[in-house]
């Protein structure tokens, strides 16, 4: 099964407006009072000083981009994603759930976007100037969650008139870009194995004569869990050997009891040498 088959591209474009505005007025204030020289300094307001109805919606769409990323894979430098097709429905059905969470928010700050304008004020005070305040829908348009899939293009497939040299030219180029983007979509699932094990393994070091008590949270066996459950799907060109390294932590983390790690430094040596001996076996 090919690349395009296993795969389609799925592009997220999340916008947040800023409420942020450039004081030039205070900024000139700024460097005159300090001898320095233009462009020394800065003063931005932020129009929403006194609120977090704006930080919330943009710390949201942050989690979202995590989220987005999280099971996809890198094709192009900015925009399309690589996303397992048997990621499909799962993938589609959170994208509209947090869709529809980010509209209501953007709804709710909309609806009560006059008087935030009003607790800026008694916040900015002599700051304030009621001229950075855009109409509300003008602010509404500011904000915006698309997201669009489309298919992976076949590898060679052009449909230009031109020579024959030059569409044969054309076609190895973009076999050459085509290959280099799956190597580098690739490389992504091994880098997040690779975090995962060196991360395992350090926190399962125990120092000799160092009397502080590490702490261990469920996330060292849930985090790894839930990576190799993703990896079945990220594998989309079946690397065998992406798929022996992955199974071999799956099978590492079967029966972990986080009591007995905290607990039994045995239990976290052995642990921690069977992590070491799969970062052994692999080229990383």
């Amino acid at each position: 099964m090919g690349i395009t088959s296993s795969a389609m591209l799925v592009e997220l474009n999340l916008s947040v407006w800023t409420a942020s505005k450039l004081d030039k007025a205070e900024t000139s204030k700024v460097t005159t009072n300090n001898s320095a020289v233009k462009g020394a300094a800065q003063v931005r307001k932020n129009l929403m000083a006194g609120t977090s109805y704006r930080k919330d919606i943009a710390d949201y769409a942050a989690g979202c981009r995590l989220w987005h990323n999280s099971r996809t894979l890198p094709w192009a430098e900015k925009g399309a994603r690589l996303i397992p097709t048997s990621l499909f429905m799962d993938y589609k059905s959170e994208a509209n759930v947090r869709r529809a969470t980010f509209d209501k928010m953007v709804n709710e700050f909309i609806t009560v976007y006059p008087s935030l304008v009003q607790t800026a004020q008694n916040y900015l005070v002599g700051l304030f100037d009621p001229a950075d305040y855009p109409d509300a829908e003008v602010v509404r348009s500011k904000f915006g969650y698309r997201q669009v899939f489309s298919p992976v293009p076949e590898s060679g497939d052009f449909r230009l008139q031109v020579a024959d040299q030059d569409l044969q030219e054309l076609r190895e180029q973009y076999e050459e870009s085509f290959n280099s983007r799956i190597a580098d979509a690739m490389r992504e699932p091994w880098d997040r194995l690779h975090k995962t094990l060196t991360s395992i393994s350090s926190k399962l070091t125990d120092v000799e004569g160092d009397e502080e008590k590490k702490r261990y949270h469920d996330t060292l066996i849930t985090n790894a869990q839930g990576l190799c459950a993703m990896l079945t799907h990220l594998n989309i060109t079946k690397d065998p050997k992406l798929e022996d390294a992955r199974r071999q932590l799956e099978l590492t983390m079967l029966g972990a009891d986080m009591d007995m790690i905290k607990e039994d430094p045995h239990v976290r040596s052995v642990m921690k040498d069977k992590v070491d001996n799969i970062l052994k076996q692999f080229e990383w």
